[in-house]
């Protein structure tokens, strides 16, 4: 078959453009025996994780104790099924390539691929998956980090066998937010100052971090340095840390590493700088159409950004190109059998003709499966059944059709998820404080006027509100589109003043004229009015502009606004109210699609506009004068109304830097609260709103850009946003509902005890630092191949003493336990992982529980 494009610009495809040879296929076909077939039979459908690995040419198991382990000769296909909310799944097929892995696996592994696909009904999304340029989703299975080690099948390897000790090895820990682990030789000549090192010797690992290696690379290398422990040890080794830069504080630790690695020679080499920067964000986007004509696989451009859903059709196969740094594969769901199988090749095939690098992500989806980054190239995006209609759908799950109700606003704070669905963190109940920006500095509004805005004005509007009695802030900076750079500026630097004076406490909202968020209309009690033009101080006349016509919105209290638009004919529309001021007379008009509700606020809001007589005027039925006050009858807007789409887009988070000039972002995909780094800024985009995230620890550049950072965030979005959607800024430990409530679990205290670290850093025996869970004392400098190795001994950082195996803890009586364990404290004796197991918790957020609750999870284990 022959390759082609069908563009002025584009290069004919080759006819072996990075596919497996028709020889190739025919062999590996023919080895799907029986025995795969039964492979495939075995593959759960439940929630969680499944890796094979290819052994020749047969898709082998990998144990979990194994998982994030990769060798680098060969290649894996891993399997992601995640439980969405409702009943519905979705699953991820990704096949991970080594680097030193040979043609013919890396053609089963792609062949078997798409079998699996099709095993499961042909909806999981499909992704490529290449050595040290993993996808940020395939990372987030592995959250302690991935491990590349050396050799493969060929070379005769075992993979990870639990509580095996007979090993030496060193890896080289790389990354902050995804973690890399790589072996190396066992020599002082592979250590350099900027990374960190983990001698693993089975019965003990010392991790050795670089002079130039910040706080968060060590906790990564920490949390490793565990999952070492307890998954392939079964919590049985030993973990020390020395801090490169002063090594003489851990003496006991340098014997070990000494015995194993050597005297060292000479320098450290320098610092090596990461292979690649983070993911820049590409706003070029382009939609190519994939057919075959005459024999020819033909590729022709559709379309640029902004794309719509509409350019997608079921009978076809698309690739969507984001820039180079993505590749995208849709298969239409009446597209040819032969389509679909080949849609993964051929998006290696695109790859290869553009000369993009072998390590160009790549992912392939069906039509109705679409992952979440797919959709968000995309200006809108509307689901199959995705309501339409007058009003709105509030559900806590997947958008179907449902009876329409209304949101109960005193749930908010019980059902987080809720308060963020609709953008809410209260009633609307708490107190407001108003400022306007006059000559540069605060002037205090008339409370009388609360909810009048100035289109030439800009305003601070504080809301204080309480949770779990608790005081709680949001500042809002409502910028008016006609408002000097010099009044916008001032706007920003008092913000910064009033955040000051409540001690960092309040959540920085910006707020552009006409983009006003759903809490913000609330906070005015259905009298909100936006003007044009002019201003509100006191004392300044505005000029006299003639007839004055506003557009009411909205059913209750809680989301109606009245907005000023130009005073002519043309700016009516038949589903809404409108109110008409003139110097004699204020005309409210009813479109004849309004409901009720809305004329019942656009009355409340023309009392606020104007103490003049009101003078009803139904659509169809206008006087003369009416005419005449908007310069004469002129065509309107009167189509019957549909329900405004929200696109529902999956909320995304993001770690942003913008340090090196250009705006850079990595997304961490399934995410928790545990993923809010203290050392960052993080983004979440949940289309509606941006929140910026900032923590106590936040490089102050970094902090400082935040508000710069997610407008290049919206300006390079693929999907041509609106680079007017607010921009909510929430500082740690200050988070409303509407940013917790796009989290899973929310933990408020987190970040209130500070023994809640990774690192314990009260120096241990021996120096250095302590892991959670980890020895008190050093490894002795022995080797593991030595039989004089001493047994591993992990012990508990509370009490000092031996850990115990579980059973000889459970449900004994006093009597009946080993010497020197307190009764009323067995969880001391427990490993971490045991301890988890038993109690369902880790050990500092036990720690954080009341006695009863304490008591009450110990009685449950069976070891009270």
């Amino acid at each position: 078959m022959e390759y082609g494009v069908e563009s002025k610009k584009e290069k004919p495809w080759s006819k072996d453009a990075a596919r497996p040879s028709l020889r190739q296929k025919a062999k590996f076909t023919t080895m799907m025996d029986d025995d795969n077939q039964e492979t495939f039979k075995n593959v759960s459908q439940k929630p969680g994780l499944q890796i094979w690995t290819i052994n020749s040419m047969q898709m082998v198991p990998v144990p979990a104790q194994g998982f994030g382990n990769f060798f680098e000769g060969d290649c894996y296909i891993i399997l992601h099924i995640s439980q969405n909310k409702g009943s519905a799944q979705s699953a991820d097929i990704h096949y991970w390539i080594g680097n030193a892995s040979s043609q013919d696996e890396q053609g089963a592994a792609a062949i078997y691929v798409t079998q699996l696909d099709e095993h499961l009904g042909g909806t999981p999304v499909q992704h490529r998956e290449s050595q040290g340029n993993e996808s940020a989703r395939f990372r987030s299975y592995f959250k302690n980090g991935l491990i590349y080690k050396k050799g493969g099948v060929a070379s005769g390897f075992h993979h990870v066998e639990p509580n095996v000790y007979n090993v030496l090895r060193l890896l080289r820990v790389k990354g902050r937010k995804h973690v890399t682990a790589t072996e190396v030789e066992v020599s002082w000549n592979s250590f350099n100052n900027g990374d960190i090192f983990l001698l693993d010797m089975g019965k003990a690992i010392v991790q050795w971090n670089g002079p130039e290696s910040n706080r968060r690379e060590k906790l990564k290398a920490v949390l490793l340095a565990q999952d070492i422990r307890d998954r392939e040890r079964g919590g049985r080794a030993q973990i020390g840390v020395v801090e490169g830069a002063a090594e003489r504080d851990s003496p006991d630790l340098m014997k070990v590493l000494t015995a194993v690695l050597g005297q060292r020679s000479g320098p450290l080499k320098a610092a090596v700088p990461d292979d690649k920067p983070d993911q820049v964000q590409n706003a070029n986007v382009r939609l190519y159409q994939v057919f075959e004509n005459d024999g020819n696989l033909v590729v022709q451009e559709v379309a640029t950004k902004p794309l719509t859903q509409d350019l997608l059709h079921s009978s076809d196969c698309y690739i969507a190109d984001q820039g180079g740094s993505s590749v995208m594969v849709w298969k239409g769901k009446h597209a040819s059998k032969v389509e679909r199988q080949e849609a993964l090749n051929r998006a290696l095939g695109y790859i290869k003709a553009k000369t993009y690098p072998p390590s160009t992500s790549v992912s392939v989806m069906a039509e109705g499966g679409e992952s979440a980054m797919f959709k968000h190239l995309f200006k809108s995006w509307r689901d199959k059944e995705q309501t339409q209609g007058l009003g709105a759908t509030y559900n806590a799950g997947k958008i179907a059709k449902v009876e329409q109700v209304k949101f109960d606003v005193m749930e908010l704070h019980a059902r987080p998820e809720l308060a963020a669905q609709q953008r809410m963190v209260d009633d609307a109940s708490g107190d407001v404080k108003v400022w306007r920006i006059e000559n540069l500095e605060l002037a205090e509004v008339n409370p009388s006027t609360y909810g009048q805005f100035y289109g030439g004005d800009c305003y601070l509007v504080l809301y204080t509100y309480q949770i779990s009695n608790q005081q709680q802030y949001i500042l809002y900076m409502w910028q008016g589109r006609h408002a000097t750079t010099d009044e916008i500026t001032a706007c920003a630097f008092q913000a910064v003043n009033v955040d000051n004076k409540y001690n960092g406490a309040p959540v920085q909202v910006r707020v552009i004229m006409g983009k006003e968020p759903r809490h913000f209309l609330a906070i005015f009690k259905g009298k909100l009015i936006i003007f044009e033009g002019g201003t509100g101080r006191p004392g300044v006349v505005n000029l006299a502009r003639g007839p004055r016509l506003f557009q009411v919105r909205g059913t209750n209290e809680l989301n109606t606004k009245a907005t000023e638009v130009a005073a002519r004919a043309s700016s009516l529309n038949s589903n809404d109210v409108f109110m008409l001021q003139t110097d004699n007379m204020c005309n409210l008009w009813y479109g004849k699609g309004c409901s009720g509700d809305e004329r019942v606020m656009g009355r409340t809001m023309s009392e606020v506009l104007s103490k003049q007589d009101k003078q009803v005027v139904m659509e169809g039925q206008e006087p003369a004068e009416f005419w005449v006050a908007l310069g004469g009858k002129a065509p309107y807007a009167c189509d019957k109304r549909l329900q405004r789409e929200e696109p529902p887009h999956s909320p995304r988070l993001f770690e942003c830097s913008n340090q090196t000039g250009c705006f850079r972002m990595t997304e961490v995909v399934d995410y928790a609260q545990s993923d809010l780094d203290e050392d960052d800024v993080m983004l979440l985009d949940t289309w509606e709103e941006i929140f910026l995230w900032v923590g106590n620890s936040a490089n102050q550049a970094e902090s400082k850009e935040a508000w710069n950072s997610a407008q290049d965030y919206l300006r390079t979005h693929p999907a041509g946003r609106d680079p007017e959607t607010p921009i909510v800024c929430v500082k740690q430990g200050y988070e409303p509902p509407t940013f917790t409530g796009w989290f899973g679990a929310w933990d408020p205290h987190k970040w209130s005890d500070l023994s809640n670290s990774f690192f314990n850093k009260t120096p241990a025996s021996g120096g250095g630092y302590r892991a959670p869970g980890g020895p008190a004392g050093s490894p002795k400098p022995s080797t593991p191949n030595s039989p004089s190795t001493p047994r591993a001994q992990a012990l508990s950082p509370s009490s000092g003493g031996m850990y115990l195996d579980p059973e000889v803890l459970i449900n004994k009586s006093p009597s009946e336990l080993p010497q020197g364990v307190d009764p009323g404290r067995r969880e001391d004796h427990l490993s971490d992982v045991a301890f988890e197991n038993l109690l369902g918790t880790t050990r500092p957020d036990f720690e954080r529980l009341p006695k009863w609750r304490q008591s009450d999870l110990k009685k449950k284990a069976g070891l009270f």
